[in-house]
């Protein structure tokens, strides 16, 4: 594709309109892993997190012809991300230290966020790919324009985290919804849930709503298991 062309700027505005669809997902998980930091740490974790996770879908990006040969790759990326939307919340009423996703440690969210990055990158990478056709300098200006667009959108979910603690759960439900695209565009499972030309769509709709039910409410059922397990630990059995 001829540097700066019609087609290579029409693939340019392909790949950045995927950066912004995309990039929502990346910002989510951003955020939510460093809310428990102090606030000093709260930047550098959005920042560096991001270089990681930018870091990670490079290499993943040059090596995507090989990635497409992996059968279930999609399927297994995809049940990791559920784990991790369950996590988020699950984890949020005593923080994990290092290893929960609501970490309390600077490289237990880098942690986080580059494992999850590298999980739900998987769409991102076979998108920009695709719309570059090719042209790795449209791959690398893709990844480089992806950079303020997650760094941005980051450090809003933070502030409104902050005001609105809800808005935990529906970031939880937004990686559970990705998740659920993920398993049912694999293409292992395509006998099931169809190809993204000829989708079955209800089925797809019945496990997207599954995933995001299914993480939120057990979830929801551990944060309220932790205070009574706690109670009933701090009471003793002698002391009831």
């Amino acid at each position: 594709m001829e540097f700066m062309s019609a087609p290579w700027w029409s693939a340019l505005l392909a790949i950045i309109l995927i950066d912004l669809v995309l990039a929502g997902d990346n910002a989510i998980v951003i955020a939510l892993a460093a809310r428990n930091l102090p606030k000093h740490l709260q930047k550098k974790a959005i920042v560096w997190g991001t270089v990681g996770a930018i870091t990670v879908r490079t290499v993943m990006t040059l090596v995507v012809v090989w990635l497409l040969k992996i059968p279930g790759l999609m399927l297994v990326g995809g049940l990791g991300l559920l784990w991790i939307a369950y996590k988020l919340i699950a984890d949020q009423s005593d923080g994990d230290g290092e290893h929960g996703p609501a970490a309390t440690t600077f490289w237990g969210a880098m942690k986080t966020i580059v494992i999850a990055d590298a999980l739900m990158g998987i769409d991102n990478v076979l998108g920009v790919a695709g719309a570059a056709h090719g042209a790795m300098d449209l791959v690398v200006i893709g990844l480089l324009i992806s950079v303020p667009i997650v760094v941005f959108g980051s450090t809003m979910v933070l502030k409104l985290v902050d005001r609105f603690p809800v808005i935990i759960y529906l970031g939880a439900g937004v990686l559970a919804w990705t998740a659920a695209s993920m398993i049912t565009n694999e293409p292992v499972l395509a006998g099931w849930f169809g190809v993204r030309e000829a989708p079955e769509t209800v089925l797809r709709w019945a496990v997207a709503a599954l995933c995001v039910a299914g993480v939120l409410g057990t979830a929801w059922l551990a944060t309220q298991r932790k205070p009574a397990a706690e109670a009933s630990a701090e009471t003793g059995p002698g002391q009831a």
